[in-house]
């Protein structure tokens, strides 16, 4: 009995021992085992956090990058911006001195009453100032419906719209209101009614029934070749301060031209002889051959000053930054004024055709 039961206790005392020894290289095999994937994931862990640093630092320094060059535009802005209003006040101040500083070949050391544009140049920018009088432009206030017709007509190239927008401006500067108009302006927002007096601003055209933007400020036409190149708008042809005739041949727009029925190869030759010096008398119109009716040289009062001014880089050459500026002002009589020049309007913006146009093409219109 006890021989028969004694193995089988040996081999119970004996199992714990066995499975001991079966367990040591198991746990031997673990402990690095774990140590390793422990590391893995410690490695894992840092490089994620590494990755979200990295796009963290990355969108922190396009924020940055973004920041400084919206700060550096808005500064080269804003000294484009006082360029502009530098050389209009430049431009006054020329206009005060006037044609008493002579140059030794004779010519205006600042500007003459004939002189359309003055370039100006500064330490950091150049500006050129163009020289509108008023004059040259017809009243929108007292002008026929004919007259308003023709110059819409010279400018938009639409018999139809050019009636319209005629209609329309008769009816904002007339005393008797036409419902149709007034329907118009009431149901458009924000609604507003018709002045029916005489405007006070030529930017209230903007606001006439049929008026755009491209026919007040003016757009731009394709030429022979394809290229764009601008053109004039009502705001060059148009004033409230302006005339019923003559106007002055050496501001008057194109458009004006052709509506007081000049033709269109006298209207090219007169932007020409203007784009190298100014008429200073109607003989030297009439030497051309050009036949200008209702047009006169000089005896201007009121003037518009419109500055474009573009600033230069640390390189010398002129950057993309242009802004524009201009003034209409009032010569006054010299002997009865210590002040002979009055402001009459500022405008810290605004639009010509010089900040964008690109250069003259031989033999295609430009005004």
């Amino acid at each position: 009995m006890i021989s028969r039961e004694f193995p089988e206790r040996r081999q119970e005392s004996l199992a714990p021992q066995n499975r001991q020894q079966s367990l040591a290289p198991q746990n031997r095999l673990e402990g690095p085992r774990r140590a390793a994937l422990e590391r893995g994931g410690a490695l894992l862990m840092v490089l994620w956090l590494a990755a979200a640093l990295s796009a963290i630092a990355f969108s922190l320094a396009a924020s940055v990058r973004a920041e400084i060059e919206h700060s550096a535009t808005a500064a080269d802005g804003l000294r484009a911006t006082y360029l502009a209003t530098g050389a209009v006040e430049r431009g006054i101040q020329w206009m005060l001195w006037g044609p008493d500083y002579r140059l030794p070949s004779g010519g205006p050391r600042f500007w003459e009453p004939n002189q359309p544009r003055l370039t100006m140049s500064f330490p950091s920018g150049d500006a050129l100032v163009e020289m509108i009088p008023e004059s040259s432009k017809l009243n929108i206030n007292t002008a026929s419906a004919e007259q308003l017709e023709r110059l819409v007509m010279a400018v938009s190239n639409d018999p139809a719209r050019s009636r319209d927008i005629t209609a329309a401006i008769l009816d904002w500067r007339g005393s008797a209101a036409r419902p149709e108009f007034d329907q118009f302006y009431l149901s458009i927002r924000p609604t507003f009614r018709a002045r029916h007096a005489s405007f006070q601003e030529i930017e209230e055209l903007l606001l006439v029934r049929g008026m755009t933007p491209e026919l007040f400020y003016g757009n731009y036409v394709p030429d022979l070749e394809g290229r764009l190149f601008a053109t004039g708008g009502l705001r060059d042809s148009l004033s409230v301060w302006g005339s019923m005739g003559p106007f002055d041949i050496n501001g008057v727009s194109p458009a004006l031209m052709a509506a007081q029925g000049m033709q269109p190869a006298a209207v090219q030759a007169v932007m020409e002889r203007r784009r190298v010096e100014p008429f200073h008398n109607l003989a030297e119109v009439g030497a051309r051959g050009i036949s200008a009716p209702g047009m006169s040289v000089g005896g201007n009062v009121i003037w518009t000053l419109r500055a474009t001014a573009r600033l230069r880089g640390a390189d010398g050459r002129p950057t993309e930054v242009i802004r524009t500026a201009s003034a209409t002002i009032k010569l006054l009589d010299r002997r009865r004024n210590i002040m002979p020049l009055h402001v009459l309007r500022w405008y810290e913006d605004a639009w010509s055709q010089f900040a964008v146009a690109p250069a003259p093409v031989p033999g295609v219109f430009r005004p």
